[in-house]
């Protein structure tokens, strides 16, 4: 049986697609750690700092995509969890 053609668009979805879900399970497991964890301050904001640069390696460029997306959702749990107010 013959395979079809590869289709480099399709390909470039799927990929994207994986780097997306990637992202996102790293977001949701810093976020989980984050709350359910007696990290101090200090090693919680580094986690965050580091699923910033995970995601700008996923998606170089991007970093007010980032910052829009992902960043208030972390800040908001720094603040809930450490009391910053």
């Amino acid at each position: 049986m013959a395979s079809r053609p590869r289709d480099p668009q399709q390909d470039g979805v799927a990929e994207e697609s994986r780097r997306l879900h990637r992202l996102q399970l790293t977001v949701r497991l810093v976020m989980s750690i984050i709350s359910q964890g007696n990290l101090p301050f200090e090693e919680a904001s580094e986690m965050v700092a580091a699923t910033r640069r995970v995601a700008l390696e996923l998606f170089p460029g991007k970093e007010q995509a980032y910052d829009l997306i992902y960043q208030p959702r972390l800040q908001r749990l720094l603040v809930q969890k450490y009391r910053l107010h």
